[in-house]
């Protein structure tokens, strides 16, 4: 049974245990949230998974942190100490989207030495090798699932009738999403509707296998911000709503993606419609990233409308590196974009009433108005930064910081 199953049957599993201490809420409180589909527990069979974590109403905001091979940069070493990188800056889960001839090293390692849960994007490996008929894909799949991983992407919202949305769009990127784009133009070249939504049942049945989580792929996220909230998104959405119902009645736990590049008065709009129209099913975006022209810095682009979206009621912020469409991110990449999307993802706690968010932040503050700088540091979200930039910034061992010096109105006003 999955975690689903087992949370309907009203049974709480050693994971929902572990990863309710984690989060502070009553396990009971847990498994129903599992059971009506609003919290997801990624856990694969295959593993034993370290530190469960739990994405959804309630649970604090998750951060996710994408890595892996490229054609251009194969090394798979460069790989793993990225994932120790990100692990140390703190997030909650590692996406393997590796391509190139090293993909299956890199996963296999990956799983290996992660903690956390892993999630990976099936039509990568099989697009890599060219082959993405139904069989082929689905094999593809299969062996993600038996190596470990505890999510999938799959892009199962685009079928024909959405094909058609994205034919007669005025879009100025047109398709942005990868996975997305391998899928529709093999759609074009083949005719045929796309194996992953018209076999969906057959995919339901293969993850329930191995309790792998299903996250419903956007495929037709908009890739600037002129393209967001137009007809091929929502048309995906719709589609991506019914599949969670479908995902649901077999047992499967599911949460869907979201966009892309989105202006900042449009993110709000976007996480209710997507929570209306996906009955409540998490919801995991990328930024929004909220303008075309951070490059160099989309972390931060990005940084601002995951605030915004997760407080808004999004569940899960996919990180977004400096190196966002100029290349594949290094290590510090890799840290800059952890370290901002954790702070966004924060802030939003704070939005949402988290009880745990409340309580770090009072005690910093409090650690501010008694000058107690050790406490102040080891409360820091990135503890290294701070204690670096206060030894740096201060002479001696002053109480107050350098600038205000004797006149830190923390001191003067008791």
């Amino acid at each position: 049974m999955t975690q689903l199953e087992l949370a309907r049957a009203g049974r709480i599993t050693a994971e929902m245990k572990l990863a309710a201490e984690a989060e502070g809420i009553a396990p009971e409180i847990v498994r129903e949230r599992i059971a009506a589909g609003v919290m997801i527990l990624p856990a694969n069979k295959q593993r034993d998974l370290a530190q469960p974590k739990l994405i959804g109403y309630g649970a604090t905001t998750k951060v996710n942190a994408n890595i892996g091979t490229s054609g251009d940069w194969p090394e798979v070493e460069k790989e793993l100490e990225k994932l120790e990188v990100a692990l140390a800056a703190g997030a909650d889960a590692i996406m393997d989207l590796s391509l190139g001839p090293n993909l299956r090293r890199a996963r296999q390692e990956i799983l290996k030495r992660c903690p956390v849960p892993v999630g990976t994007v099936p039509i990568y490996e099989a697009g890599f090798y060219g082959e993405l008929s139904k069989d082929k894909l689905f094999q593809v799949i299969e062996d993600h699932c038996r190596q470990g991983v505890d999510f999938i992407t799959v892009h199962c919202g685009i079928n024909r009738r959405v094909l058609e949305e994205i034919q007669e769009s005025p879009r100025v990127c047109g398709i942005v999403s990868r996975g997305g784009s391998f899928i529709v133009r093999w759609m074009q070249e083949t005719g045929e509707e796309n194996p992953l939504y018209a076999h969906f049942d057959e995919l339901l049945e293969l993850v329930r296998e191995y309790d792998v989580t299903l996250s419903l792929g956007d495929g037709l996220r908009p890739g600037a911000v002129a393209d967001a909230t137009d007809g091929p998104q929502i048309a995906e959405l719709l589609e991506l709503g019914r599949l969670v119902k479908r995902a649901w009645a077999k047992g499967v736990q599911v949460m869907v993606e979201g966009p892309g590049h989105v202006p900042l008065n449009q993110i709000e709009t976007n996480i209710k419609l997507q929570k209306r129209l996906c009955h409540g099913a998490p919801f995991y975006v990328l930024g929004p990233l909220v303008t075309d022209v951070g490059a160099g810095h989309d972390h931060i682009t990005a940084a601002i409308g995951g605030a915004i979206a997760a407080a808004a009621g999004a569940d899960f912020l996919c990180y977004v590196t400096p190196a966002e469409h100029l290349g594949l991110p290094d290590a510090d990449d890799v840290r800059q974009g952890v370290i901002a999307t954790r702070i966004a993802a924060h802030a939003a706690d704070l939005a949402k009433g988290i009880e745990k968010a409340w309580n770090w932040d009072k005690a910093m503050s409090k650690a501010r108005k008694e000058l107690d700088w050790e406490q102040q540091l080891n409360l820091a979200l990135d503890q290294a930064t701070a204690r670096e930039m206060r030894k740096r910034k201060n002479p001696g061992h002053r109480a107050e910081c350098s600038m205000c010096g004797e006149f830190c109105a923390m001191k003067q006003c008791q």
